[in-house]
């Protein structure tokens, strides 16, 4: 204890006064643990929410760039409301080759040309297939995974070869296995197609997109056989770059317009929109949570600020006895204070360490890596001193503010 220069009297050092803190924890150390385990909830909670958060955030844009973060795509909606007997203006070949030729950027392009078959599945039965005419470049454009087999390229394209590639539930359906349905020959329309290969979409769309369970492509150029002019339902195209979706989308959507009647209505999208709609409900998620972690850790400081003040309570005679000796104000004040940040500390640092220790045991145990935000451990760390302050500011200043004469007279 060291002595104050200008009034004589003892003095508390920081070292000192922590030393009480660790003393007084010591001695009742049942009751000052049960009042950290809700700092060590809240903390850990805190950390959790931030992992699951970034757990889910990853999630969602792992599944649409798996779609095509990249893709843009286009299609005819059709005339304005207010023309009611304008002949259709669909989109054509055509406007694909211009768009693709006028944009820089764009790496790959295909149309769409879906037909309607019916094949037969033995036993005298049929099915309804759903055929779709693309390029080659339809499978980097919708990133496609090709479960057997291959995709058809630009020479079966440009030779015009009779070859088809169905989805993986089509072929396990009909032949039992993706295996099974290479070199197998089913006929659209009398044509003789031999299948090559079996695929899936990379991520489940539900059958939101033109890809159902029963869809078998073929190239465009074979496609052509069926249908009487180059219109294509839609057009895919793919940049290089993510930077460059949203001015390519401008542009192609002015170019595609430029070649149509002015009243023609055409929808040219990609799916920034739906990153930045996925990006806006993991933030939503995430502050929801957040809110109910910080809800957990003023529970923990209202638990802080209830032992400490009973603390005070059954200790009024040693600040008594500590002022009658020379104890100012502020170091009574200090030495509360310093208690309840230590318990709300160490409540903190374990809460921590929980929270850390069980993203990094399912990467220990799986072979999923959970994202893990070094960030979260110190906010975590800040808020637990900042609730250990701020709730035991008020049992502080009221020893602070206690009688030293009547403390003394307390039994």
């Amino acid at each position: 204890m060291a002595l104050d220069k200008n009034h004589r009297r003892p003095k508390l050092v920081f070292s000192e006064i922590m030393s009480f803190a660790y003393d007084t924890f010591c001695s009742n150390k049942v009751r000052f643990a049960l009042t950290a385990l809700g700092m060590v909830i809240g903390t850990a909670s805190l950390i959790l929410v931030t992992t699951i958060s970034l757990t889910g955030k990853q999630y969602i844009m792992n599944q649409i760039q798996a779609i095509g973060t990249n893709m843009i795509y286009a299609e005819y909606e059709g005339g304005a409301q207010r023309i009611t007997s304008a002949a259709p203006d669909p989109l054509t070949i055509d406007d694909m080759l211009a768009a693709r030729e006028a944009v820089s950027g764009v790496v790959a392009a295909s149309p769409v040309v879906p037909l309607a078959e019916r094949i037969p599945v033995g036993n005298g039965k049929e099915k309804d297939v759903q055929v779709l005419g693309v390029y080659p470049e339809y499978q980097t454009v919708r990133n496609l995974v090709v479960v057997s087999g291959r995709f058809f390229d630009n020479q079966d394209e440009m030779a015009r070869n009779k070859v088809g590639v169905m989805t993986q539930k089509m072929a396990e359906t009909i032949y039992g296995s993706a295996d099974e349905a290479i070199g197998k020959v089913i006929k659209l329309s009398g044509l003789p197609f031999t299948i090559i290969g079996t695929f899936r979409e990379r991520v489940d769309t539900f059958g939101q997109s033109e890809v159902t369970d029963n869809t078998m492509v073929i190239p465009y150029t074979v496609a052509r056989y069926f249908t009487d002019t180059p219109v294509v339902k839609q057009i895919y195209f793919s940049v290089n770059d993510p930077s460059m979706v949203v001015p390519a989308t401008s542009q192609i959507q002015a170019i595609i317009q430029s070649r149509h009647r002015p009243e023609s209505v055409y929808k040219v999208e990609n799916l920034t929109q739906l990153v930045a709609v996925a990006a806006k409900t993991a933030n939503a998620l995430t502050l929801v949570l957040l809110l109910v972690a910080l809800i957990v850790l003023l529970v923990s400081g209202i638990g802080i600020m209830n032992i400490m003040l009973a603390t005070v309570s059954a200790r009024i005679r040693e600040i008594g006895i500590r002022k009658a000796i020379g104890a100012s104000n502020r170091e009574i004040r200090l030495q509360f204070l310093s208690e309840a940040i230590l318990i709300s500390l160490v409540g903190g640092f374990l809460g921590v360490i929980i929270g850390l220790a069980l993203p990094y045991s399912v990467r220990f145990f799986t072979s999923y890596r959970l994202p893990i935000s070094g960030l979260s451990a110190i906010v975590a760390i800040l808020v637990s001193s900042l609730v250990g302050i701020l709730f035991g500011t008020v049992p502080a200043s009221r020893a602070a503010k206690l009688d030293p004469v009547e403390s003394l007279r307390y039994e």
